[in-house]
């Protein structure tokens, strides 16, 4: 039987993430940010997009997509744009899930590999969710533009992404995405000339 109060201490961590602004729209200024809760549930919903056809795992994707920020609840959102090296951001994220997996009895062990497969990008299945992590942050950004009438503002998200999508849907997702981007832009140049 799981420890009920450590369960209720996970919940607690957990909840934090539906509070949490993301970072990276936070320092630009955006009004109304995405959670972190947001961005992971949006990536599970992708998840079922998994082909059948594909010798993809759905059930890990879906997984992995929960799991792969919830360090966040303890370290924060870290970008690159937070001072903190690579290495040292891997290491915080790594240690504040072994804390949260403690929580978890004989759960933990599993949540802790799936992460860890995940931070490592060892399997088709972590390359997948890294590109959907990718796809979301491009619909978020395009989704601003629109939203808040700055169309353009956004553009160092979509040159970051740029080329490093490798899955063939999820690339034509964002080409799409960008294409439709473009276009908002083009129109909203003619209109102000």
């Amino acid at each position: 039987m799981q420890d009920t109060k450590k369960l209720q201490e996970f919940m607690e961590l957990v909840g934090r993430l539906k509070h949490m602004k993301r970072t990276g729209w936070v320092k630009r200024n955006i009004p109304d940010p995405e959670t972190i809760a947001g961005h992971m549930y949006r990536m599970a919903m992708l998840s079922f997009l998994v082909d059948g056809k594909e010798n993809l795992d759905k059930t890990k994707i879906m997984q992995m997509t929960l799991i792969h920020d919830l360090a966040e609840c303890i370290v924060g959102d870290i970008t690159p744009f937070c001072g903190i090296p690579p290495d040292e951001k891997h290491k915080m994220e790594d240690e504040a899930m072994e804390d949260i997996c403690k929580l978890l009895g004989d759960k933990g062990p599993e949540i802790l590999q799936i992460f860890r497969e995940y931070e490592k990008q060892e399997s088709p299945e972590a390359q997948y969710v890294k590109d959907l992590d990718r796809l979301d942050l491009l619909m978020q950004a395009y989704e601003y533009e629109k939203r808040d009438n700055i169309p353009g503002k956004l553009d160092e998200f979509f040159v970051a992404i740029h080329g490093k999508i490798r899955h063939p849907f999820i690339n034509k997702l964002a080409t799409d995405i960008t294409e439709e981007r473009d276009k908002l832009l083009n129109s909203n140049l003619n209109a102000t000339k």
